[in-house]
């Protein structure tokens, strides 16, 4: 018998999930893997020529696109060989240098900002890798012979591609060695389970449902350990994006020295909002012990009643990052649906970009 909540979930996301946002959530695992197989010497003999000594990787994108950059970046500061930044902007940052290697991604590959930055970088002798479904971007690998071009499948919304996109960004540095974060088949398995048990039509009545449910009032705070912030972006601007509600964020132990003082819960002052907060709590088993102690006490001391705690599982950070991007995508998706809203519908962006083509 069909519950309720299944039947309600169902008829949301057929009459508003417009661009099969669902589907794409569905195939992230399945996309990761493609991108893994994408990537490799006998495919891209062109890699030879990157196993030079760089002193860093300069990760250039925006949107959906960069966010595969923060999490290089926590697992280069992790284990890397060396450091890597990611860039969002329309020009170079002054201190890089051509022994810093270019990864510039733009799934569409007409991304102004990224354009502007990589032209720049090609005008200064950098070598650059790109990773675009096409586009303008993917042109500029014609021009140079500097400049290589790791090819996406294209056709779906760019934060929905990031299976496709951060696979072969993942799988890129570890080829020419700057990275040892190989994500096994087993990892890849138990995320698969993940995404299942956290399907949202399949299991209408399941956690990510109910969560979504009792978020829909309220405004939105989420926190985590410095090494998980690429996911609590992340998951804000899927919030942001998917379903039209703001989010805020904040970093253990960062804002244990500021904006614990916002939220009060000791003493007499804290911020007017502060009782009204929906808290999201992103944690894994590799936090460090103080952290974990400063988080617990904060859950102690916190004035809302409104918190709930998601856990990153996995047997690596690398895994622990993909797991809690697949929670919290369905929880997005679950969010926007019942705010009545198609998750993959962005007019205001839309209408800046038409508005900025008409601009100098």
């Amino acid at each position: 018998m069909v519950s309720e909540m299944e039947e309600g979930i169902i008829r949301l996301a057929t009459a508003l999930d417009k661009e099969d946002m669902i589907g794409f959530t569905r195939s992230f695992v399945n996309d990761i893997r493609k991108g893994r197989e994408a990537v490799n010497r006998e495919l891209l003999p062109w890699l030879e020529d990157l196993d030079t000594g760089w002193s860093g990787v300069l990760c250039l994108g925006m949107g959906g696109s960069a966010a595969g950059g923060d999490f290089l970046s926590a697992l280069c500061d992790e284990n890397g060989a060396v450091p890597v930044r990611c860039h969002r902007g329309y020009e170079l940052p002054n201190w890089w240098t051509p022994d810093w290697l270019i990864l510039a991604t733009s799934y569409s590959g007409n991304t102004e900002e990224t354009l502007e930055a990589c032209r720049q970088a090609m005008k200064n002798d950098a070598t650059m890798v790109v990773i675009s479904s096409g586009g303008e971007l993917a042109g500029m690998c014609e021009l140079s012979d500097r400049a290589y071009l790791i090819s996406c499948p294209s056709g779906q919304p760019p934060r929905s591609a990031f299976g496709h996109i951060f696979s072969r960004q993942l799988s890129l540095l570890l080829e020419i060695g700057i990275l040892q974060a190989e994500i096994s088949e087993h990892a890849l398995m138990r995320l698969q389970l993940a995404v299942e048990d956290n399907d949202i039509i399949t299991h209408p009545e399941g956690d990510v449902a109910s969560l979504a449910l009792n978020l829909m009032q309220n405004p939105i705070a989420i926190l985590g350990p410095d090494e998980l912030m690429p996911a609590v972006n992340r998951f804000k601007n899927q919030l942001n994006e998917n379903s039209s509600r703001f989010a805020r964020i904040g970093a253990f132990p960062e804002m244990n020295h500021n904006e614990s003082v916002a939220w009060g819960g000791v003493g007499d002052d804290q911020d007017p909002a502060a009782s009204e907060q929906a808290l999201l709590l992103l944690s894994w088993d590799g936090m460090h012990p103080r952290v974990r102690h400063r988080m617990d006490w904060f859950v102690s001391n916190c004035p809302t009643d409104l918190a709930w705690k998601v856990h990153g599982d996995g047997e690596t950070l690398l895994e622990c990052l993909l797991h809690l991007c697949i929670m919290t995508d369905w929880l997005s998706i679950a969010l926007a649906l019942l705010h009545g809203k198609d998750p993959s519908a962005i007019e205001p962006i839309i209408s800046l970009k038409e508005f900025l083509s008409f601009v100098d």
